[in-house]
């Protein structure tokens, strides 16, 4: 249940396990692959059938933990399973494109770990393999689908803030300096902007859509990848998003959209927030919609789980909700604000 609401929208397709089940393999079984497995068998009806890793004990460790029925030592292996209907590529972000092409080579549909690959290059890659198979592709960016989500989309598409003017987004952590950590090595498509820009620049373009111009400021990690960025994201509209990313800095984590009538303010962080705030255009709180779902951060991996499904069963080969021209775009967008900082290129030594 959720508090009842005057105002802001109720959210839509609340229930995960209303949707059609599909069997699931799990490829490369880490710490995010755990919590999505953990989410489905807790929430949904899906069925996790299968795991695949570079070596077998791991896919074994992994299934047996989970309970799943056939582990695989190789991915290409896990692919290659005629029960398997949709693949979960859980992989650094730095292999996604070579994962998702291997999936999507044996015939599966792919919900691909954020971001979708380090490079818009790479993202049409996989972008056009997918509609060349004929399989549906999807960037794991489960924000778009959790109910709060929802409440915004249909506040803004409905007009209860006016025109949006203004879109602001931060996610700043601090990771400490390590020559050796994914976050910091640029062969590893490190940084702040694949890290985390991905969440706040999708977000934008959630929002505002994604034609925005970018400009962009920020600092450099010693092995030359971005540790802060902050972009300016400008729409031909007038409208603008004020976005940031960190891993050298802790931020609120938090979003507002303002606009002619009114603004939300979505509580930290806003990529899995509990409550929106409905403010009005004189700084009036009218309404608040609190989360009660009882599906708390990771555990609301679920909802993308669930609406892929039933984005497959109706014959659909992408989101309606975050197309893969959106994503590509994002990843533009991205690249455009490492160029202007001067990172270096993912994928490139130090």
């Amino acid at each position: 249940m959720t508090t009842m609401s005057t105002v802001l929208p109720s959210p839509r397709f609340t229930d995960p396990r209303d949707a059609p089940i599909l069997r699931w393999g799990i490829l490369a079984p880490g710490a995010i692959a755990n919590d999505f497995v953990d989410s489905l068998v807790r929430h949904t009806d899906q069925r996790v059938v299968a795991a695949g890793s570079r070596t077998f004990e791991k896919a074994e460790e992994f299934a047996r933990r989970h309970g799943i029925d056939r582990a695989y030592g190789s991915y290409a292996d896990l692919v290659a399973d005629p029960e398997v209907d949709v693949v979960y590529v859980a992989s650094p972000h730095s292999h996604h494109e070579e994962h998702a092409l291997l999936a999507i080579a044996a015939g599966k549909h792919v919900l691909i770990e954020k971001p979708i690959a380090p490079t818009a290059t790479a993202a049409r890659r996989i972008v056009a393999a997918a509609r060349a198979a004929g399989v549906f592709a999807m960037e794991a960016m489960w924000t778009r689908y959790r109910p709060q989500s929802d409440v915004v989309r249909q506040a803004v598409d409905g007009g209860l803030l006016g025109d949006i003017q203004l879109v602001t987004a931060d996610f700043g952590g601090l990771a400490a300096f390590d020559l050796t950590s994914r976050i910091y090595d640029p062969r590893l498509a490190g940084g702040a902007l694949l890290d985390l820009g991905v969440y706040v620049t999708a977000w934008a373009t959630f929002v505002l859509g994604d034609d925005l111009d970018v400009t962009a400021r920020g600092r450099l990690a010693p092995t030359g990848v971005d540790a802060h960025a902050a972009l300016v994201l400008s729409s031909p509209r007038g409208s603008h998003a004020l976005v940031s990313a960190s891993v050298d800095a802790p931020t609120p984590v938090r979003s507002v959209i303002a606009g002619d009538r009114g603004r939300l303010e979505v509580s930290s962080p806003f990529w899995t927030a509990d409550t929106v705030a409905f403010i009005d255009a004189d700084g009036s709180l009218v309404e608040e919609w609190t989360d009660s779902y009882d599906r708390p951060v990771r555990q609301s991996l679920c909802y993308q789980a669930a609406a892929l499904a039933r984005f497959v069963d109706a014959g659909l080969t992408e989101s309606p909700l975050h197309t893969l021209d959106e994503t590509v775009r994002v990843l533009e967008i991205l690249d455009s604000a490492r160029e202007q900082i001067g990172g270096v290129e993912p994928g490139t030594g130090a």
